[in-house]
């Protein structure tokens, strides 16, 4: 009997002290694209480095053990990164991190095609982040959705007349 006891006494104790760590009020970090600069690259598949401002807005530091990140165009699964070298964010604060991500030439072909056949006025995006807390803590998934309006680039700049 005593046998049986032991494991099943371990597993309960282990069971209790790991829900013990997981905060109730515990927030969603936020996630922003701040920039998308194209790098240099070898080959047909084009790399870019993709700028994150990530917001903790929790009391406890966040430790980041991973992120994987998507981003769509138009419905196109463009740009796919990771990275593992993430800084730990502290409570209530922000910081920037970046990571490479590799682009799909032939969904950019199409979405460029898509892009020049409708003449659209604005570009809709998606971005899909998951951050790995590592431990006990479940994966943490953000979805940022946004639109580009291409009409403002493609207006000339105003001119002004100088008054004599």
């Amino acid at each position: 009997m005593l046998r049986i006891v032991t494991p099943l006494f371990v597993l309960i104790t282990l069971f209790v002290c790991s829900c013990a760590t997981l905060d109730p009020q515990f927030e969603n970090p936020i996630v922003n694209v701040t920039t998308i600069k194209p790098l240099a690259t070898e080959g047909l598949s084009p790399k870019f480095e993709i700028g994150l401002r990530i917001v903790n807005p929790n009391r406890s530091d966040l430790t980041l053990h991973g992120i994987a990140c998507s981003l769509q165009i138009e419905g196109y699964d463009l740009l796919t990164g990771v990275s593992n070298n993430l800084p730990v964010i502290e409570g209530y604060s922000e910081a920037d991190v970046s990571l490479t991500a590799t682009a799909s030439l032939m969904k950019s072909i199409q979405l460029f095609a898509d892009i020049v056949n409708s003449r659209q006025d604005s570009i809709a995006y998606t971005l899909n982040a998951k951050l790995d807390l590592g431990g006990l803590y479940p994966n943490v998934h953000v979805e940022e959705k946004g639109e580009f309006n291409l009409s403002s680039f493609a207006q000339p700049p105003v001119k002004t007349e100088e008054q004599p």
